[in-house]
């Protein structure tokens, strides 16, 4: 029996959009007029979906962001990252099964390879990054496998000529169960613009206290979507002030700390355009260190700012091996930049 699609959204032409949405109706999506330019999903494997190791926590349901534009699509293959764009915006996927060995090397060249997909699908502007890699907090033969990544991430936005400082992309990093390291982008033809923490030392300043190589990405950046609105993606976010982990060990004062910083993220927001974003507008993704923290995560959080509707709370380590929970997010307003 095949599924039901929905009617979409009336959108502007060219528009962005998200849609968070259950597999089955991913699965019919694909196969209709209003085929997304990609997405991500969690708890489930579907044709076209770039799928997060991560284990879905109790509350929560396997499922689907799904991002639209507008179609037709094109498709293609650069390197290891297969992508497709609509003419305005792209979003691709790259799995390398061997980054067990010199991931420093292998991130450099997995990146490299998402470079030449934004050329070749002419899409040049990075909005968004997800990584993902197993056993990020073990060490990778005398450096952990986390700062082994940055290395190699650094080097290849250096030789792509991309910035590495106040224009690097929002992201985030999360470690996974199993497979190789994993990157998902959704990129524009038009720059974003990035926002910092003040609450924080942004990541791509930190000391070599964190690595010999600082993390390339902006706390969170702010783009035109189309349509008269603004779309914001937050980074992946938690219990950090200045560029100190906090709290290490209590699991709800880390919760509210991270609250803390994403409501300073969304008045940088604010700041930057007309668009009113709010924590409760925001679709959030929970990642949770250990399951058996998922309910007491998800108490901290309706407690301090009441239930986010629709936020997915899922099972993954963290970039930090101290930091027990992290929250990263996007969000479309009506309003325009500054």
């Amino acid at each position: 029996m095949s599924a039901t699609v929905p009617s979409m959204p009336l959108r502007a032409p060219g528009a962005l959009d998200c849609v968070r949405m259950p597999a089955l109706e991913w699965q019919a999506r694909i196969a209709s007029a209003t085929t997304p330019i990609g997405g991500l999903g969690w708890g489930c494997t579907a044709p076209r979906l770039a799928r997060l190791d991560a284990p879905v926590l109790a509350g929560s349901a396997p499922g689907v962001d799904a991002w639209f534009g507008s179609a037709p699509l094109r498709q293609g293959r650069s390197g290891g990252v297969h992508w497709q764009e609509d003419g305005r915006w792209a979003f691709g996927q790259l799995d390398v099964a061997d980054a067990e060995t010199d991931l420093a090397e292998t991130t450099r060249r997995a990146y490299l390879d998402v470079f030449a997909a934004l050329r070749a699908c002419g899409r040049l502007q990075l909005l968004r990054l997800w990584n993902y890699l197993p056993r990020i907090n073990e060490d990778g033969g005398g450096l952990e496998r986390y700062r082994q990544f940055n290395i190699g991430r650094q080097q290849a936005f250096i030789e792509a000529g991309h910035d590495i400082g106040a224009g690097a992309p929002a992201a985030c990093a999360l470690g996974t169960r199993g497979g190789g390291l994993g990157i998902r982008f959704l990129a524009g033809s038009v720059a974003p613009r990035p926002l910092e923490n003040p609450r924080q030392v942004s990541a791509y300043r930190y000391s070599s206290v964190h690595g010999p190589r600082s993390p390339t990405f902006s706390r969170a950046a702010l783009a035109n979507a189309g349509g008269g609105r603004l779309v914001l993606f937050v980074s992946g976010t938690a219990s950090i002030v200045g560029e100190q982990s906090l709290h290490p060990g209590d699991v709800r004062a880390q919760v509210h700390e991270t609250l803390l910083n994403l409501q300073a993220v969304l008045a940088a927001a604010r700041a930057q355009g007309s668009a009113a974003f709010t924590l409760g507008g925001l679709s959030c993704t929970v990642y949770v260190r250990h399951a058996e923290d998922a309910a007491a995560v998800r108490e901290a959080i309706e407690a301090a700012a009441g239930p986010l509707p629709g936020a997915v709370y899922l099972q993954a380590d963290i970039c930090r091996s101290e930091l027990l929970v992290e929250i990263e997010g996007h969000a479309f307003a009506p309003g325009v930049l500054r």
